[in-house]
């Protein structure tokens, strides 16, 4: 599990910032899912999502996320791995592939986590942001996604990443307004899907 608690160049929980939050969220001496479901909440409600609110600068790493308030959901994911390893809970990065207009291309990834739970196992959220048409909730064993699969081109990722994928670090340094990331947001090829494991 080291590798789902380290602090990284994008995920840098050992920021002075990002640390502090932690230790704020896991304040009170809560059990890890109580930390979990704190960390959460904090980072769906009250990080903005870049797109749904229009918001600069671009964001990637977890301490830029917490200094501007906003993210897309990628770096929104990295934000709430972060504060989940500085309280000592292993966090991973998912994707999923997902049309983005309700069928069909284009597609792209969205970013979501995983996190280990002592009574649970490794258990996705999705701290995205809510809005009109999405309900992510933190309430395990069960999954309450922002999106659900729903077309064949679409999946679940089953990875679970230590870091940020590649592709969604150079959409979101390459790119220097909220606008450009959204006309090129990352995307995979699908080398397998169906019945099958899904890699890429």
């Amino acid at each position: 599990m080291d590798q789902y608690l380290e602090a990284t160049e994008y995920i840098d929980w050992h920021h002075p910032a990002v640390f502090e939050k932690a230790q704020l969220l896991s304040a009170g001496g809560l059990n890890k899912t109580e930390i979990a479901r704190r960390s959460f909440e904090f980072v769906r409600d009250r990080i903005k999502h870049s797109w749904d609110y229009r918001l600069e600068p671009v964001t990637c790493r977890a301490s830029e996320v917490l200094e501007h308030g906003t993210g897309y959901c990628y770096a929104k994911s990295h934000l709430l791995a972060a504060l989940l390893r500085a309280n000592g809970i292993a966090a991973g990065l998912c994707y999923q592939r997902l049309s983005l207009h309700d069928g069909g291309p284009p597609y792209c990834l969205h970013g979501l986590n995983a996190i280990w739970l002592p009574d649970h196992g490794w258990y996705r959220v999705d701290p995205r942001g809510n809005k009109p048409g999405v309900d992510a909730q933190f309430s395990p064993p069960d999954e309450h996604l922002a999106f659900t699969i729903s077309e064949r081109l679409e999946a679940d990722l089953p990875e679970i990443w230590p870091e940020p994928l590649p592709v969604v670090i150079r959409a979101l340094t390459t790119h220097k307004t909220v606008a450009e990331v959204c006309q090129n947001l990352p995307d995979i090829e699908l080398v397998g899907f169906g019945s099958e494991t899904i890699t890429f």
